[in-house]
């Protein structure tokens, strides 16, 4: 796919994905998400990127979706949206397992969870609507200090999208998420570093070499291998419902991982007081269990 609303660019194992509508905030549009999923894919498949950091061309990350449609931006009846209404059956009621019915920030933090590289948000200005969402599904977040965030649904008429409801309480806890949500107001990069959305906050200009720094330590320290599956394990243990099923995919690892060149190389580099070369390859090597969950469909029922 060639891209026209992202900069897709790897240099020295880190991949940089950058939105790029910088003369409209970098607004969210279907475009602009089928890149970024294509992104994704084009990423997991390339065992030279170690790491992907996600931020924004010009003075914002993402001002929330492109809402140039005007009042009706979000309106299934939409004349230029043909295929939302193949979720209306002929009877005019709504098939609610129907593909077009899908979010389309849901499918984007969909992806970025099932991504076997580390996925970095460096925020370098305002992230309001899926511009604040879309983070949720990446493992580290760091922001510009004059960065500023809001889930503004409600302010919208809306409700929160891109599995938001799922990543936010996991990450800020339930009584922040609900105050963010239930206000919709925009707030301060030192208010989301107090509410845990933000590991840590820089100087503008100092924010990708930040991410960097971040990225390249994994990038020259770690196994690929170990860290894919360290991702999945993390990711997928929040919804587990006791310790044991943590303590099952755990010591499948350890047995798989036990027996690799690359756990060889970890222990004879430590003794030998160098630093590791890591061999084994993401693309080629993932252990024999994996993945051990059964990819979840999506369907017009609620568990």
């Amino acid at each position: 796919m060639d891209y026209k609303f992202i900069i897709y660019q790897v240099s020295d194992n880190i991949l940089t994905i950058t939105l790029n509508r910088p003369e409209k905030l970098n607004a969210f549009t279907h475009e602009m998400m089928q890149e970024m999923v294509d992104a994704f894919d084009k990423a997991d498949a390339d065992d030279n990127v170690r790491a992907i950091i996600v931020t924004g061309a010009g003075r914002a990350f993402c001002a929330g979706a492109d809402l140039s449609g005007g009042p009706r931006t979000f309106d299934v009846d939409r004349p230029d949206r043909p295929t939302r209404k193949d979720a209306l059956r002929p009877d005019g009621s709504v098939d609610w397992g129907h593909e077009s019915v899908r979010d389309g920030g849901g499918l984007l933090t969909l992806r970025i969870f099932e991504c076997l590289k580390p996925v970095i948000a460096a925020v370098n200005g305002p992230a309001v609507g899926v511009g604040a969402t879309m983070q949720l599904a990446m493992d580290v977040r760091l922001a510009a200090d004059d960065a500023r965030f809001g889930f503004v649904f409600a302010r919208r008429g809306l409700v929160p999208e891109a599995c938001s409801t799922w990543f936010l309480p996991r990450a800020v806890g339930i009584s922040q998420a609900l105050e963010w949500a239930y206000s919709g107001r925009v707030f301060s990069a030192q208010e989301a570093l107090e509410g845990r959305l933000v590991k840590k906050l820089y100087k503008r200009d100092e924010l990708i070499p930040a991410a960097r720094a971040l990225a390249r330590e994994i990038a020259d320290n770690t196994s690929a291998i170990s860290v894919a599956l360290i991702r999945q394990m993390m990711w997928k243990m929040l919804g587990a419902d006791h310790p044991m099923e943590a303590h099952k995919v755990d010591s499948w690892g350890i047995f798989a991982r036990g027996a690799s060149a690359d756990a060889r190389e970890g222990v004879a580099s430590f003794l030998e007081k160098r630093p590791a070369k890591f061999a084994d390859k993401v693309s080629t090597g993932m252990p024999e269990y994996f993945p051990w969950w059964q990819p979840r469909k999506y369907s017009g029922s609620v568990k």
